[in-house]
């Protein structure tokens, strides 16, 4: 079984390596909108393709969300999905030096930009202190005005179990929040598990 490769110390390792990735991530935010970036504890969990739906409308709430899809792939294969509040659209819009009511494509846009700095600085940060190399796809949006809870199945993600993490990231002055999701397949967990093991016996 899959949640047999996470072992209890696997877990507190990654957690660890979340923590650094995630907190890289929000410096780069924070640096980007020169704003303070408050975030939340990663989660780590190993749910199944229908926890996945009732994990992420836990964490973000019953609101209409737009949401981003970037995969990367190399030493470690997987997705990530930035999900975006869209009452805080109008307060990220501003601090990006853009009119409040873009259109669109303007607004997809920029929904793409901030979550191409979220991702490539988190995953990026973890794949390095695991000594793995990744590269990533384009970023693209999944929807726009949508429930958290059918992200999962609006990306169309086609995994029986995989590995999540999330973590919260907020300004401390204004109203902007983000979730980004970081989904690992079967298929690819034993390999992280492996990964994190040599950066534990590094130390």
């Amino acid at each position: 079984m899959i949640q047999s490769l996470l072992t209890e110390e696997h877990r507190d390792a990654l957690q660890e390596v979340a923590n650094i990735g995630m907190g890289q991530a929000g410096n780069s935010v924070a640096q980007l909108l020169k704003e303070f970036v408050e975030l939340s504890v990663p989660r780590i969990q190993i749910l199944s393709r229908e926890e996945l739906s009732q994990a992420i409308g836990r964490a973000v709430g019953h609101t209409e969300v737009a949401a981003v899809r970037q995969a990367f792939h190399g030493g470690l294969r997987g997705e990530t999905i930035a999900i975006f509040n869209c009452q805080g659209f109008v307060a990220l819009a501003e601090l990006m030096g853009y009119e409040a009511d873009l259109e669109p494509d303007a607004q997809h846009e920029l929904l793409l930009d901030i979550s191409n700095v979220l991702i490539g600085a988190c995953v990026g940060e973890i794949s390095r202190l695991l000594g793995v190399g990744v590269a990533f796809s384009a970023p693209s949006m999944i929807g726009d005005r949508m429930p958290a809870s059918d992200i999962v199945r609006a990306a169309d993600v086609r995994l029986d179990w995989a590995l999540y993490m999330d973590v919260n990231f907020k300004l401390e002055r204004h109203s902007f929040g983000c979730d980004l999701v970081i989904l690992v397949p079967e298929s690819e967990v034993k390999a992280l598990t492996e990964a994190v093991a040599r950066f534990v016996e590094s130390f």
